[in-house]
């Protein structure tokens, strides 16, 4: 494979991996997540009779949203002691 084809295919990866960077971090995808947790969990409690339960349903969002708040500087932390 000729040098120039390698350089393009790292290229595409590379881009392809920022992609996914971005993706894992967006707003889009917790948001998703958290109304996927509120109504899957919110159903649960439902179903075993839950006093308040849709109200009861967001502790779990909460938890999810406070730990990709959290995770960022978690992650940077523990880049900077490995490296």
């Amino acid at each position: 494979m000729d040098i120039e084809k390698e350089i393009q295919l790292i290229k595409e990866r590379n881009a392809r991996v920022e992609l996914d960077k971005f993706w894992e971090t967006s707003w889009t995808r917790r948001i998703f997540i958290s109304v996927a947790t509120y109504v899957v969990a919110g159903i649960w409690l439902v179903l075993i009779s839950e006093k308040y339960p849709w109200l009861k349903a967001f502790v779990p969002v909460l938890g999810y949203l406070l730990s990709t708040l959290s995770l960022s500087f978690l992650r940077d932390w523990w880049q900077k002691n490995h490296d």
